[in-house]
């Protein structure tokens, strides 16, 4: 085992923080807002942060937050089991066409990606879900009528529109090169409108409840329900739902890219066997320092011992395939990615359209003021990131987009 490289943190009136953050900046106000957490009464050892770790919404993203008898739900968000999967093909590097544009564009027509608001069908939903979709809705519909019957307000809302369906922000399609030069195919994306649904109600019901008990929080997005309680039952079983969703989502989404990449390669490939499907948005029940918790990953990847992940860099930078070391002081979990360092907003206000075209230089994708907020200058550098985590995971893969598609 390589030389624990946490920081440790005493917040006062509460639990410590752990941070595996040598050699990464990590802002002021993300320190304040795990230190807000930290001081929650169900927190169990102390609050985990990754090298990743930047203010979010609700809770800081790159955050894992082990609890005993509570769950917050904006912990978890409202991007419900966001994360990643990939694929390694039987193609190489020859086998790819020299017009990488039009790979692009299949994947693009495969799969339903972005968002258009008004009239009309949004374009980042299905119009007539294809019969592959039906079909994969069939294995999550039984269960989601269970929860209608509790809670009708989520009937209404993107279910099987959005399944096998990409979304917008940091949702993204790649075909990536390994070390070796195998072909990969590498998804990030989670349960889309259904998820965020989910999400957004039990937040608000997390604090209506905690104003009907009068719980005086130190952020009202820390709102939690306590076990025992129905709505932390019910919350249990929605988000699980929502999980179950995500991963069945990159699964089919990863059926239609491989279909779409066979219509413009002609040489016959498959995927094989080493394929990674996890989550980096999520909560889950874990034994840790011989208990049960509830652990929530808040832009973690779960890091057990020979576990495989995926963490991703920027649209311009490496990404990486790892096997988890399984060390016990960070819940056995690693960062889902670089991490911004830039909001968005000052994204696009500091980073210019030439800055972004020469930043993913080789790499056939959107060269747009659009996709600004996603640069790789809004993100830190993945391999700082890396070696701030050499005691958690492993480098398996090393992968270099060559084709990305974003919503």
């Amino acid at each position: 085992m390589t030389e624990t490289t946490y920081e440790y943190q005493d917040v006062g009136g509460g639990s410590p923080i752990k941070m595996w953050t040598r050699g990464v900046p990590v802002d002021e106000k993300a320190r304040e807002q795990l230190a807000k957490a930290a001081r929650m009464p169900f927190i169990f050892k102390h609050v985990a942060a990754m090298p990743d770790v930047h203010v979010g919404i609700g809770a800081t993203v790159g955050s894992v937050i082990p609890t005993k008898g509570a769950v917050i739900p904006a912990a978890v968000g409202v991007d419900i089991g966001c994360g990643m999967m990939a694929a390694r093909t039987s193609l190489v590097a020859s086998d790819l066409p020299d017009n990488l544009a039009a790979i692009r564009m299949a994947i693009e027509a495969a799969v339903p990606h972005g968002r258009s608001t008004g009239r009309g069908r949004d374009k980042g939903a299905w119009g007539d879900p294809p019969q592959s979709v039906i079909d994969a809705w069939s294995l999550l519909k039984i269960r989601f009528d269970a929860l209608c019957e509790k809670y009708p307000c989520l009937k209404n809302t993107n279910q099987l529109v959005h399944l096998g369906t990409l979304g917008t922000g940091n949702h993204f399609i790649e075909l990536c090169l390994d070390q070796d030069q195998r072909v990969w195919v590498m998804l990030h994306s989670g349960s889309r409108g259904i998820g965020n649904a989910i999400g957004r109600f039990f937040i608000e019901l997390a604090k209506k409840d905690m104003r009907t008990w009068h719980i005086n929080l130190p952020d009202e997005d820390l709102a939690y329900f306590p076990e025992g309680t129905d709505h932390f039952d019910d919350y249990v079983e929605a988000v699980e739902w929502a999980q179950d969703f995500a991963k069945l989502n990159r699964r089919v989404m990863m059926t239609h890219v491989l279909d779409a990449l066979r219509s413009e390669i002609a040489k016959p490939f498959e995927a094989e066997c080493e394929a990674v499907n996890c989550h980096h948005n999520y909560v889950t029940r874990e034994s840790h320092f011989g208990e049960n918790v509830l652990v929530t990953r808040k832009g973690a990847v779960r890091a057990a011992k020979g576990t495989m992940g995926i963490i991703p860099g920027s649209m311009g930078a490496k990404s990486f395939i790892v096997r988890g070391l399984g060390n016990a002081e960070s819940f056995d979990s690693c960062s889902h990615g670089a991490g911004r360092v830039m909001s968005r907003t000052q994204a696009k206000k500091l980073v210019t359209l030439d800055e972004h075209i020469a930043d993913t230089i080789g790499i056939e994708c959107r060269k747009d003021e659009g996709v600004i907020d996603e640069t790789p200058k809004a993100y830190k550098p993945i391999e700082a990131v890396m070696a701030a985590q050499a005691d958690l995971v492993e480098i398996v893969h090393t992968l270099k987009q060559v084709v990305c598609v974003k919503g």
